[in-house]
Formats: C-alpha cells, structure tokens, sequence
C-alpha cells in the first residue's frame, strides 16, 4: 500500500522519525537543494509536517517548491499527503473540514513516493 511504502521511504530520510521531536531540520545532498522539513504539530496519533525545496527567486525572495503537508503516523508505519503548494497553485486532500477530494488524495500521495524516492536516489541526508 502506498502509505506503508511512503513511511518507509520517509523512514529512510530520517531515521528517528517515530520518535522525532526536532522543530526543523535540513537534509543535504551535494548538487540538489536542500530538503527542508519542519514540524508542524504533535497529536495523540501522529505528527503533521511539512516537507520544501527553497529556491531564489529573481526578486531574491525565497520560494518555497514544492511545500507539501503530510501526516505521519508512527504506530501505524503510514504517512499520507495533506496539502502540495507550488508556484502554480494549491491544492488539499481535504478541502473542508470532513470531505475529502479522492482525486488529489491519489494524485498527491502519489507524488510524494516519488519525490521521496527522488531524495533517496539523491542521496539526502
């Protein structure tokens, strides 16, 4: 299932992530930006996160892109996409409070196991 395959390539990214309580961190690998991963919250069941790539742009502002939101839920081994940002738009798997867009739940996790098997590849640390 694409969860399960999700933790465990986040889990490979950062190894202490059921027991993680770092506010920020930033992972490196030489010739690609750095990942940036802060913690958004803590609940009883799992923890919220945000996940980013920073780039300059011309202006010298720095662009956070992608930026996506993800949940992580340690006892279960699972981590599904909240919220993905880009320069071109925003989108959320749950739109309003109890509905959900299946299509961008889809779409979403799925594209978070590739960018984090993107970030394996690349060697971040």
């Amino acid at each position: 299932m694409i969860y399960e395959d999700n933790y465990k390539k986040l889990l490979h990214l950062i190894p202490d992530l059921a027991t993680a309580s770092f506010e920020a961190r930033k992972l490196k690998a030489d010739g690609f930006m750095d990942l940036n991963i802060d913690m958004l919250y803590k609940e009883e069941d799992r923890t919220v996160m945000a996940l980013s790539h920073y780039y300059e742009h011309p202006s010298g502002d720095m662009i956070a892109d992608p930026d996506m939101e993800i949940a992580v839920y340690p006892e279960k081994k699972m981590v599904e996409a909240l919220s993905y940002q880009d320069c071109f738009g925003y989108r959320r798997v749950h739109p309003e409070a109890h509905k959900l867009n299946p299509r961008a739940k889809g779409e979403l996790d799925s594209f978070l196991g590739q960018w984090l098997s993107n970030l394996k590849s690349q060697g971040h640390r």
